[in-house]
């Protein structure tokens, strides 16, 4: 196993300790507050790592191609449920986000059963990096970093209805073309 796919997986055992330091004490411990977004970080920081690597020195491979995208929904979605939890997130919000997430899977299921594979667009990408950078805020649970928390948050959700729109437009023909 390559070193980015090493990361993949490194970023997918974060989840359980990022959440269970997060959730610790119903969110209301500043230490474990400051454990939790310290490990999102570092799994976030991963993601970027691992794809810089793999087209770097030629180590792109489906395992790659596959649990990337699913851990990076791992992490973010934990963290966005979870923020929910402590009151800190919409739950609407949440909602919207996590389906697209849905959605787009989907879409890359029909097209991979059809031997066509979706590459991430760069509104994709944006749309991870603000949504990463909106939770950490979050986490930090900063007063003098609300209103940045707030306005990233928005932010992402807005890059995840242009992207969910993006994807749909260049890769409609999979579902009408995919006996869908």
């Amino acid at each position: 196993m390559n070193l980015p796919n090493k990361l993949t997986i490194a970023r997918v055992v974060l989840i359980p300790f990022f959440v269970a330091a997060l959730l610790y004490d119903g969110g209301g411990s500043k230490t474990m507050r400051i454990v939790a977004d310290i490990l999102f970080i570092l799994a976030s920081l991963t993601d970027l790592l691992d794809g810089k690597l793999a087209r770097r020195y030629n180590l792109v491979t489906n395992f790659g191609k596959f649990m990337d995208p699913l851990a990076d929904k791992l992490l973010v979605c934990s963290a966005l449920i979870c923020l929910v939890e402590l009151g800190q997130a919409p739950a609407w919000m949440v909602i919207v986000i996590i389906s697209r997430e849905f959605i787009i899977s989907g879409f890359r299921l029909v097209a991979a059963d059809n031997g066509v594979v979706i590459a991430a667009s760069y509104w994709g990408k944006f749309k991870t990096t603000f949504q990463m950078i909106a939770v950490a805020l979050l986490i930090a649970n900063f007063p003098a970093l609300s209103l940045a928390a707030d306005i990233t948050l928005w932010a992402a959700l807005a890059l995840t209805l242009i992207s969910l729109a993006d994807y749909i437009a260049k890769n409609y023909r999979i579902l009408t073309e995919g006996g869908m």
